[in-house]
């Protein structure tokens, strides 16, 4: 890679955890962050966290978006979604209504960027509620596959490790995207650069002919 082109590194990315109330989103948010788990929030409106994460050996600056489901309208909902880089769908085991949400949320994610295979991860949260589980694992495998997504079942409540791995996949995903976007504007500019050049040779040709 060129300097150019190293200097061109992502280095910023903003991510929105969108799904229903009470899935624990929050406590994703926080267990990413800082590998601590709280179980009770009632935040009445949308919060933006910030932090610096090291993936892959590269540091990079997140803005976190968490959503709050039951205040958000469709405007502000579509605004945060025009706002963010890369997705996080969550969805609890223990509620089939938040795992319905989760095709929904996607398709307006895709309509919103007007675009297909904008970076996205679902994560079944609540697994270690066995007793109440009401989302088979497969089911949420088999919607993933569908909507072309990067699936993580897990426990925000047992483990840091399984956030971590689910965030820093959606990470990856997000970089990906920025290197096409980059390949393809350099392919755009080499491109209008080949026809000015052209256009000029054109016209010192018709210059010296007259």
């Amino acid at each position: 890679m060129t300097d150019s082109g190293a200097a061109r590194k992502m280095t910023r990315a903003k991510l929105v955890i969108l799904g229903r109330d009470n899935c624990g989103k929050t406590a994703l948010c926080v267990r990413f962050i800082t590998k601590r788990f709280i179980g009770e929030y009632d935040h009445k409106k949308e919060v933006t966290y910030g932090c610096r994460k090291v993936v892959d050996k590269e540091a990079i600056d997140l803005e976190i978006l968490d959503t709050v489901n039951k205040v958000l309208s469709a405007t502000s909902l579509e605004n945060s979604i025009k706002w963010g880089d890369g997705f996080l769908i969550m969805y609890s085991v223990t509620d089939r209504s938040s795992f319905e949400y989760v095709s929904r949320l996607k398709r307006l994610i895709d309509h919103v960027k007007h675009t297909l295979g904008i970076p996205t991860v679902i994560v079944a949260n609540k697994c270690d509620i066995e007793n109440g589980r009401v989302v088979r694992k497969e089911e949420g495998q088999a919607l993933a596959a569908d909507l072309r997504c990067s699936f993580f079942e897990l426990s925000v409540a047992e483990s840091s490790a399984s956030v971590e791995t689910a965030v820093s996949q959606l990470i990856r995903e997000v970089r990906v995207e920025f290197s096409k976007h980059l390949l393809a504007m350099d392919k755009c500019s080499r491109m209008l650069q080949m026809r000015h050049a052209l256009k000029n040779k054109l016209t010192r040709s018709k210059t010296m002919q007259w």
